[in-house]
Parts: structure tokens; C-alpha cells; sequence
């Protein structure tokens, strides 16, 4: 069903199940709500799932804003708590994988102030909210240098995502480990996950060995795929499906705000979207939820 947010002039997917409760509750709710952006255009194709994956996760607030809006100046990004940038193929991945769409938001001017819309972005850091991308999303971190922001220089690139060893666009799922020194908000508490991937470019790749020597000694790396046990990372395919250097799934800062991972919690929110639910394999609540119930956790506790 398609309802009008109170926060932004505009109409927005909400299950009907929920929209009786939070048409009547958003508007005395607002001050204490969790507002959640998730950021659409020039490409993204998974902006509809990521919006439902923070409502059942308990956001109040889950809008779907096309860039432009941010850019001129119609939607601030400052009255959101979690920026989540989704899947899709920006730009049709010309000069690779979101390299323009990073471009556009480090160099876009918001029309209303006249800063970069990476202003925008650094502020949203500062202020200690949060940020989540999703495959296409998790390679304008990267391009942006918002990951891995290594002694909290953000902007400064110092690994990629590139193309597939297998030299193919890869769609399957995969099994990775959640590692438990990670400082990741989103992965606290959890030990496995089971996701799809869809992607072309999907394979972690650091500037140079001391960069991943660092990511490793601090813990960054938050997601390895790994074997259908959930125990040894894995780098053989198909396992392991883009040959990503040390099984890397997802990293985060160090700040454990913002994180980025290739395959799509989205896309496993409920226990029908499994590969083998009618074979009785699939849990009862999909396991991509967890992610955005940990964003909207933190989120409650520190805050709001």
C-alpha cells in the first residue's frame, strides 16, 4: 500500500498491516520515531525491499528519496537517523561499478546551501548516525572512501570492489561467517548469515597489503563467505562468489556506524524468500531482518 510520510512530501510503500497503526501513531510519535532514508535513482533497483527490511525491523520511518531531492535542497538528510544506499546498477556501472554514482554525491552541490551533498554525508557521520550499503550501495562506500575510513579519514579510498574472478555476473547465495571482533553495530549478536548475491563487480580488493594488514588487525572485516557450516572462510567458487581477497564479505569502520556488505539482506526478510523453503530448511523470520533490527537497536539506545 502506498502512503503519504509526514516527513517527506511524498508517497511511500508501506504494508497495509502496518498502516493502520502508524498513520495514527507517526504524527504524535515523530520526535521519537527512528527515521530511516533509503536513497533511490539513476539505477537503484532495490529501494522498495530495504525501506520494508527497516520497517520490520522496527523503524517507524522508512522513506524512499530520489537524489535529486537531496540535491536540491528538498529533503535533508539531517532529520534521518540511518542512510541505507541499496542495490541496483547505477549509472549502468559505466566507469565501473557506482564510480558515478560516487562522483555525483562527492561533487553535487545541494541547491539550498551550496555544499557538496558529501558535506551532507560527512555530517551525517559526525553527528553518529548510521549508514548501511547494499551491494551497489557498499561500492559507493568504498568508492567514496567511507570504508574502511581507516583512522577515520573519510573520503580516503584505499580498497575497491571489482569485477568477478569468474568474469560473470553472479546470482546464487552464499553462506558467510559473521565475525564476532567486529565493531559492526548491524552484525552484533549474530553468528551466520545465508544471502543472495547479485552483482557483477563483487570482489574485495585492498590498495596494497598494509592496508589489509590493517583492516585485519582492527577487526574491520565483519562478513566472510565461508563453507555451509559457517566455519572456515572460503575462497574457492563457488563459494566464495567473486574471489573476493580473504573471503571479505562486508567490512565496517571503526566506529562500527557505518557498514557495507555485497550480498542483500533485503532480499531474505521472510522465510518464503529462502531457495529451499518448501524443503523445510528456510527459519521462520528471514534472516536478513536481524541487520536492520540491530541499525534500529543502536539507534533507540544512542540516539534517540
Amino acid at each position: 500500500m502506498l502512503v503519504r510520510s509526514p516527513f517527506v512530501n511524498k508517497w511511500a510503500f508501506r504494508p497495509v498491516a502496518e498502516t493502520l497503526f502508524f498513520a495514527k501513531e507517526e504524527s504524535k510519535m515523530a520526535g521519537k520515531a527512528v527515521r530511516c532514508i533509503v536513497i533511490s535513482g539513476h539505477g537503484t533497483n532495490c529501494e522498495m525491499e530495504t525501506a520494508h527490511g527497516c520497517r520490520m525491523g522496527g523503524a517507524e520511518v522508512a522513506d524512499i528519496v530520489h537524489i535529486s531531492r537531496l540535491i536540491h535542497g528538498e529533503v535533508c538528510l539531517e532529520d534521518y537517523h540511518l542512510l541505507c544506499l541499496a542495490g541496483g546498477f547505477l549509472d549502468g556501472d559505466d566507469l565501473g561499478a557506482a564510480q558515478a554514482g560516487a562522483n555525483r554525491i562527492r561533487h553535487a552541490r545541494v541547491a539550498s546551501t551550496g555544499e557538496r551533498l558529501f558535506d551532507h554525508f560527512m555530517r551525517f557521520i559526525e553527528a553518529g548516525k548510521l549508514i548501511l550499503g547494499i551491494c551497489n550501495g557498499f561500492q559507493i562506500m568504498v568508492k567514496l572512501g567511507l570504508l574502511p575510513a581507516l583512522d577515520g579519514c573519510y573520503g580516503q579510498r584505499d580498497v575497491t570492489i571489482t569485477f568477478n574472478d569468474s568474469g560473470r555476473f553472479e546470482d546464487r547465495w552464499v553462506y558467510m561467517r559473521v565475525e564476532q571482533s567486529s565493531p559492526s553495530v548491524f552484525t552484533r549478536d549474530l553468528k551466520k548469515l545465508y544471502l543472495p548475491v547479485r552483482h557483477g563487480e563483487g570482489k574485495f580488493f585492498p590498495r596494497d597489503d598494509e592496508v589489509m594488514r590493517v583492516i585485519e588487525d582492527r577487526h574491520l572485516v565483519s562478513l566472510r563467505y565461508c563453507d555451509r557450516n559457517y566455519r572456515s572462510p572460503i575462497m574457492s567458487y563457488p563459494e566464495n562468489p567473486n574471489g573476493s581477497i580473504r573471503a571479505v564479505a562486508g567490512i565496517s569502520d571503526e566506529s562500527g556506524r557505518l557498514m557495507g556488505l555485497m550480498p542483500h539482506p533485503e532480499a531474505y526478510l521472510y522465510f518464503t524468500n529462502h531457495p529451499r523453503w518448501t524443503r523445510g530448511e528456510a527459519e521462520e523470520e528471514g534472516m536478513g531482518v536481524a541487520i536492520f533490527r540491530n541499525a534500529v537497536n543502536y539507534i533507540r539506545k544512542n540516539l534517540l
